[in-house]
């Protein structure tokens, strides 16, 4: 296969993702796919063997999910990926679509009990925070209303009792954890204090158990508490190795699916809540996107590599679900690097070329978040570099999730330099060891990548030969002012307050403040419904490019923070490739 025709077979392959089934219908299931070249919605009637396409938008559907019992799918419906818009609901056999009953908002979360009771959260500009309950038959109620971020954790099957977590302390980076009744009275509350998050996942799948699954920071990073809210009683789950862990429950309620991510790479296992006994669950080294037990007690999961596509598997050994199409074309392993950086030692991951010795050129691909983690998992964007001769740095910088609370949390106050400290020290490792041509480094990420990509090519403008950001800030203060609500409250937790509350911070961390400093040509990448990082701020940016006739290419589509349809992406891809091949020698 020719290298051209490689990497968008990479990109066109079709996808799923793992099922969510209904808890007391478990033959129903819905999963998000790209087979129509567009990422919707799905049925799967496992007992049936069928499946039926549930969404069918222009521009893709990002959230779905089904109902305890199995009646309902619920969708969100935004506009062209703006995401602001209401829920709907669909009959899982088929049918017409019916609008929820509330404003229109941003989504909060959303919570769904066997009682045919939701829970939903919203947020909207001037209001604040809302969390919504709607009984079957009448209209929705407000159980809570704040200013501060807040969101819908979880739902108890009676629909009882009602986890949200909230940031009325002012930091949304470490939430607390309210349970509520339904007539808003709070049941309970764990707040840990300042630096300690407490993040509800799920209430425990059995009639009548008031048991919440939450994840707690007392030791220093991310572990599951099963906790009582109404008598209080708590029980940490302690473990002896390294990572960072998230669980769920099994069906009868006796013990947790336990996920643990080790430096980019995820371990399962079962745990006992009876006896404390860890068992390990075997599965392929790599990457586990997600995972979920079945009532049959194995364990569904999506695992790729960095050289392997990914894949819905059960621990039984079986594929679950195909995808219905080609499968992708594999790619190179990752290999892993260890860097002595300004704030401790840095993980980074290297993806090279098969043929050919270096030093390469180099591209180092920032990840987004900027509280996410670059991993061993497939990336087509990843792939698609290397097949052109490009050697891939992924770096896990400050910020980075997966590496402790301390390391996420070092990124505070003068974002954005902090992330770029410990690029360049990746970098200057890479380039002192023959991996990386000093001559041809290109810096590139999406999102919050994007962002420390426009900001580095402008503190450090003689580094880099060229740069590609996708839906970046550029402005941090113009972005504020166009953003949804809960990003403003990250936005003042990460910075130390609102623009007005700290101008000078927010003028030193944002890229257009050095903006004239920037050499090297320059391709941003910008969706015009965009709410996270919105296009005026981005338009403001470039406007100061053209204006001192800086070699710039600006590349908009119609959508908003990234897009869901597959022909988009492939032109994405397109002309990062095209714009970087001609600014930079490849051999």
């Amino acid at each position: 296969m020719k290298t051209e025709g490689r990497w968008q077979a990479r990109f066109r392959a079709p996808r799923v993702t793992l099922p969510v089934w209904a808890r007391q219908a478990p033959s129903r299931a819905v999963y998000r796919s790209n087979a129509s070249g567009v990422w919707e919605v799905y049925a799967w009637d496992r007992a049936e063997g069928t499946t039926r396409q549930v969404t069918a938008r222009p521009m893709g559907t990002s959230h779905g999910t089904i109902d305890p019992t199995g009646r309902w799918i619920w969708w969100f419906d935004d506009t062209d990926g703006d995401e602001w818009g209401r829920w709907m609901r669909q009959p899982f056999a088929g049918g017409p679509d019916e609008p929820i009953d509330l404003a229109p908002g941003h989504p909060a979360g959303i919570a769904l009990a066997a009682t045919g009771d939701a829970v939903i959260g919203m947020a909207r500009p001037g209001e604040g925070f809302t969390v919504h309950l709607l009984r079957p038959g009448g209209p929705a109620r407000v159980l809570y209303a704040h200013t501060e971020a807040a969101s819908v954790a979880a739902v108890s099957l009676d629909a009882s009792l009602i986890a949200i977590g909230h940031s009325e302390h002012g930091d949304t980076r470490h939430p607390a954890l309210r349970v509520l009744r339904q007539s808003g009275e709070t049941a309970g509350e764990l707040a840990d204090g300042p630096g300690r998050g407490v993040v509800g996942l799920r209430f425990a799948p059995v009639p009548g158990d008031r048991r919440l699954l939450a994840l707690h920071e007392r030791r220093g990073r991310r572990e599951p508490l099963v906790w009582d809210p109404v008598s209080g009683e708590q029980r940490e789950i302690w473990l002896r190795d390294p990572g960072e862990i998230t669980a769920d429950w099994y069906g009868d309620g006796r013990s947790l699916l336990v996920v643990r991510t080790h430096r980019g790479r995820t371990h399962l296992h079962r745990y006992d809540l009876a006896g404390g006994v860890l068992t390990p669950i075997e599965t392929e080294h790599g990457m586990i996107d997600a995972a979920v037990p079945r009532p049959d007690g194995t364990v569904e999961y999506s695992w790729s590599s960095g050289a392997h596509p990914p894949v819905i598997r059960s621990s039984g050994g079986q594929v679950v679900l195909g995808h219905g199409g080609p499968s992708s074309p594999p790619s190179v392993p990752v290999e892993d690097v260890d860097v002595d950086g300004p704030g401790g030692r840095v993980h980074a991951l290297v993806s090279r070329p098969e043929r050919g010795a270096g030093p390469y050129p180099t591209v180092f691909l920032l990840h987004g978040g900027p509280a996410a983690q670059d991993d061993d998992s497939f990336l087509p964007q990843v792939a698609a570099w290397v097949d052109f001769g490009f050697a891939v740095v992924r770096v896990n910088y400050r910020g980075s999730t997966g590496y402790g609370s301390a390391w996420r949390d070092a990124l505070s106050g003068e974002v954005g330099h902090i992330e770029l400290a410990d690029v360049a020290a990746v970098r200057e490792a890479m380039v002192a060891r023959g991996l990386a041509d000093p001559e041809r480094l290109v810096l590139a990420g999406s999102s919050w990548g994007g962002y420390l990509t426009l900001l580095g090519l402008g503190t450090e403008p003689e580094v880099w030969a060229a740069g590609v950001a996708a839906i970046p800030i550029a402005d941090h203060a113009a972005a504020y002012e166009d953003e949804p609500e809960s990003l403003r409250a990250y936005h003042r937790a990460l910075l130390g307050g609102s623009p007005d509350e700290q101008p000078e911070r927010y003028a030193r961390c944002s890229p257009i403040t050095y903006v004239d400093r920037v050499e090297a040509p320059l391709l941003i990448l910008a969706g015009e419904n965009d709410p996270r990082c919105p296009i005026r701020q981005v338009e403001a940016y470039v406007s100061r490019l053209a204006a001192r006739d800086h070699r710039h290419e600006v590349h908009r589509y119609g959508a908003g923070h990234g897009s869901l349809v597959v022909s988009e992406r492939i032109a994405q891809m397109a002309a990062q490739l095209d714009f970087v091949r001609r600014h930079v020698r490849t051999a």
